[in-house]
């Protein structure tokens, strides 16, 4: 089958062609089953087809397909943003806006912090990625291939070492790193906003540290900065609870949302300080697609099974799977390449390494073959794309879990 009609320029991991799939199971065009650790690059968290959203899908389709909620509000937007801004667990008064991306909600983010400080530069964080529009470009802690011949971003964009346990920079030397920007590169009274995920994803996998996440939201407080989380790909129950934040104990100002908000249609939001999202003039938010109703009815079904009480369960269930396995895969020592361990609840990243901890990239790619051949899709993260990010749906069966994990395990045995 050709893809000459698609641009080169789009990167595919796996060279297949997917038919359809339920839950956590896809079949391609020659009708091979693959168990799927992507999961859309973390859109299913409640799988491939789940039925509560496929139903409120086609009865909405019979409804309203669509209407530009600036032009005409419609009530699917009014009935989403009514539950989601109740979904959001801080302790303000909220509002927002949907968009049609995480991408979307980033840049409309941008300009909310703009309008609310009058201030223009931004801090983010080495090995960030908050999307591939030319403005989100610029927050992304990495170069290749994102950057790379697009020319002068906008800016001004600074980056900070992103202090996580599991790349080894600790508080204390991104706090020396924050103080050394503000004495050397720009005055922290430009400074409109700092953008950080909870737990980076393309990253690696990395959970941020907690000691730093309270420091930087009382550094925010004293010098009248926005603090933005982007919960784009650690939100909606992939940590085993509704947003990733909670866990290290602050409350942001603005949240990004997308992926798995609406079941796998395209939706996201920017959500925050009700003062904040108000700032601008009327008009200065909006889009023509941005919460189209069947993407509303989609996201108010995945609400609807996103329970607190579901989200613990899966969250620790998989948790549980996936550390058990990996602990016993290090007693056995079954590979030389077997790395650490990253993120927290079911959100995991598995390195591959030299035993000199340098990356085993070359590894990974043969993993990802291996894999593949094996009936198993797994995607690449990391700054040297070494970590396997596991982003199996949170209602995979347990037994279809494990039968991952063993596929994964077996391949991790063959790499040389």
């Amino acid at each position: 089958m050709s893809r000459e009609t698609i641009s080169q320029s789009i990167s595919i991991v796996h060279p297949i062609n997917l038919s359809h799939g339920k839950n956590a199971e896809v079949w391609d065009t020659a009708g091979k089953r693959y168990i799927d650790f992507i999961g859309g690059i973390g859109v299913l968290n409640l799988g491939h087809c789940h039925p509560t959203v496929v139903d409120a899908i086609r009865e909405q389709a019979t409804r309203l397909t669509h209407y530009a909620f600036n032009a005409a509000p419609h009530m699917p937007y009014i009935d989403l943003m009514e539950r989601l801004t109740a979904f959001i667990p801080v302790s303000y008064p909220v509002s927002g806006m949907l968009t049609n991306s995480g991408a979307e909600a980033a840049e409309n983010a941008l300009k909310i912090v703009r309008g609310a400080t009058g201030r223009t530069a931004v801090i983010a964080f080495d090995g960030a990625f908050h999307g591939r529009t030319l403005a989100t470009l610029n927050l992304n802690g990495k170069v290749a291939p994102y950057k790379q011949k697009v020319g002068v971003l906008p800016g001004p964009v600074y980056h900070l070492p992103y202090p996580s346990a599991d790349n080894g920079v600790t508080c204390a030397e991104a706090l020396k790193a924050m103080d050394r920007l503000f004495s050397v590169e720009i005055d922290v009274n430009d400074v409109a906003c700092f953008i950080i995920e909870p737990v980076q994803g393309e990253g690696g996998f990395l959970a941020l540290d907690t000691e730093f996440a309270q420091a930087l939201r009382r550094f925010c407080d004293e010098n009248n900065i926005l603090l933005i989380a982007d919960e784009i790909q650690s939100g909606f129950g992939r940590t085993g609870q509704r947003f990733a934040f909670s866990r290290l104990g602050i409350e942001p100002d603005l949240i990004l949302l997308g992926k798995s908000i609406a079941g796998g249609v395209p939706l996201g939001a920017v959500v925050g300080r009700k003062a904040l999202m108000d700032n601008l003039p009327k008009g200065g938010l909006g889009g023509t697609y941005s919460g189209n109703p069947i993407a509303c009815a989609a996201a108010l079904a995945t609400l609807d099974v996103m329970t607190d009480e579901h989200l613990q369960v899966w969250g620790s269930r998989q948790e549980e799977a996936i550390v058990r396995r990996y602990q016993a895969w290090r007693a056995q020592h079954l590979s030389p390449y077997l790395g650490r361990l990253t993120g927290v609840g079911a959100m995991r990243g598995i390195e591959l390494a030299h035993a000199d901890g340098t990356p085993a990239a070359k590894q990974l790619t043969q993993l990802l073959s291996l894999a593949r051949a094996a009936g198993l899709l797994l995607m690449p993260s990391g700054k040297s794309r070494h970590i396997i990010r596991l982003l199996a749906p949170l209602t995979i069966e347990p037994a279809v879990l494990e039968e991952g994990l063993d596929k994964l395990e077996a391949c991790l045995k063959q790499l040389d």
